[in-house]
């Protein structure tokens, strides 16, 4: 199986000007990761282009556009997390357009596995503006852009240890766009209970996994098993897009979760056994320990292009954690039928 690969020299342009978590070191660590997965004729090398005002305009709005437009080439701080650097816009507008093409690849049938390898990060980037080390949605961008070319139905699934606060934003009310978050709760941006389900004809398309701090292999692997995998095989998605975010791995010094590699590989199997025939697109996000970013990405990777179950198992979840995933089911029985 082919892997698809989105990467581009401007995205290390995004240059904090202090010690920063979001740098380009980690960028160097993905690199690294894809290139111990796939070389050669395995691997579908997708050019990169900058994202049209038209095509940002289906998530962001105008105002946004503008105003991001307005500080390109320059130094600027749009909160106290998320800077940017003199060419940190057009990193930003190649990475959204480099997810947009990963989408193109996919849809295709050029490859039907892809990894984008992006900077900056995305899933925390609203309408109405940047945040969280983030300054355009790139996943977002990317199913907008699916749903733009005629794919009906498209799953988002945020494995960042934070919650896609701004992905949910961009499909909230949408029955199109599936969002599944699995992140430490309570914690930043402060979304993502599971109460949060949609509104309007978007209810029940939004799932979230609130999981508390020192959650492991074995309470995400359980997570998948209960909730995640029977909804997104109720829901039949035509394509599958991915917010890769390894912040949860245990080393990560974000982050208060004990995800290993071998986590990261169960997930991204999981879904490509339930979903062998749907194309699957993993986009970077966080992740800032670099040697576990580079072995998580590699082991998400090879479980993409082989999910077949490789025998690893962990163990149960506690009472407690069990608990925990069935309030996470409780929200979503209104709207899904769970096993």
């Amino acid at each position: 199986m082919s892997l698809a690969v989105v990467d581009d020299p401007s995205f290390d342009e995004h240059r904090p000007p202090f010690p920063h978590p979001e740098r380009p070191e980690r960028l160097a660590a993905a690199r690294r990761a894809a290139a111990r997965v796939v070389s050669g004729d395995g691997r579908v090398d997708i050019a990169v282009r900058s994202a049209s005002d038209d095509e940002l305009a289906r998530v962001h709005h105008a105002e946004y556009v503008e105003r991001l437009g307005r500080s390109a080439g320059r130094w600027q701080s749009w909160d106290e997390d998320t800077y940017a650097a003199p060419g940190s816009v057009d990193a930003a507008r190649r990475a959204a357009g480099g997810a947009i093409e990963l989408v193109n690849t996919l849809v295709s049938g050029r490859s039907s596995r892809g990894v984008a390898l992006l900077r900056p990060p995305g899933h925390h980037a609203g309408p109405a503006g940047a945040m969280g080390f983030c300054l355009l949605n790139n996943v977002a961008l990317a199913a907008a852009h699916a749903r733009a070319q005629g794919v009906g139905r498209v799953l988002i699934v945020d494995f960042d240890v934070h919650h896609g606060n701004g992905t949910q934003d961009a499909f909230y009310a949408d029955p199109s766009v599936l969002f599944v978050s699995l992140h430490q709760f309570p914690f930043y941006p402060g979304t993502g209970s599971a109460s949060e389900v949609g509104t309007g004809d978007g209810r029940g398309f939004t799932l979230n996994v609130p999981l508390a701090a020192g959650a492991d292999d074995g309470v995400y692997a359980a997570a998948f098993a209960r909730l995640v995998l029977p909804v997104a095989e109720s829901f039949a998605p035509e394509l599958v897009l991915v917010s890769a975010g390894f912040d949860a791995h245990q080393s990560d010094p974000l982050g208060g979760m004990r995800l290993t590699a071998a986590g990261y590989r169960r997930m991204a199997s999981d879904l490509g056994r339930a979903l062998p025939n749907v194309p699957i697109g993993m986009l970077l996000e966080g992740g800032y320990d670099l040697d576990a970013l580079e072995a998580s990405l590699a082991a998400a990777l090879e479980g993409l292009l082989d999910p077949a179950d490789d025998g690893q198992r962990f163990a149960e979840p506690d009472p407690a954690r069990l608990a925990e995933l069935e309030r996470a089911r409780d929200a979503a029985r209104p709207f899904w039928r769970l096993p």
